[in-house]
């Protein structure tokens, strides 16, 4: 969890897709009692707090409003995302499933970071599935964890 909780402190902002955002609320905002729930760790609360507050984006064009931190992002999603990119702070942290691919698709990902767990699934949805154009990455990190989980780092090959 530090090395989360880490990643989410270097997030100048967060974005999401509506499933996400939900999924992400429900587990980590703050309850209004101001007490974290039982089930959290004391190592989970750095990344609660991290995910709390940090400022977030959701693309939604099914919700009609957001709170905990967040703004809706609607319309045209390449330039959008453009400006969030080119407002100050220097990391856009995304996370999802079928957001990633069309920011990919769009050409809007500097860098992608890939969890590899030693474990196979044989179901579930599969990271980036559907992508349309191939995208060439060359590996600019690695952090192994003693569970035998791999974080790899690439960005995109530019030709």
């Amino acid at each position: 969890m530090s090395y989360w909780s880490e990643t989410m402190e270097r997030a100048d902002a967060l974005l999401f897709g509506r499933v996400t955002y939900e999924m992400m609320e429900s587990a980590w905002r703050r309850p209004a009692s101001g007490v974290w729930p039982d089930w959290m760790d004391e190592q989970d609360i750095p990344f609660a707090e991290a995910m709390d507050h940090a400022p977030k984006h959701v693309v939604s064009n099914t919700l009609a409003t957001v709170d905990w931190n967040a703004e809706l992002v609607r319309g045209d999603l390449k330039g959008s995302v453009q400006r969030l990119k080119e407002a100050p702070g220097e990391v856009l942290w995304v996370g999802g499933v079928t957001l990633p691919i069309a920011l990919a698709e769009l050409g809007l990902i500097d860098e992608y970071e890939f969890v590899v767990h030693p474990v196979v699934a044989g179901h579930g949805p599969t990271v980036l599935a559907g992508i349309r154009e191939r995208v060439r990455l060359e590996r600019t990190d690695r952090h192994d964890f003693r569970s035998g989980a791999t974080v790899l780092r690439f960005r995109p090959v530019t030709s």
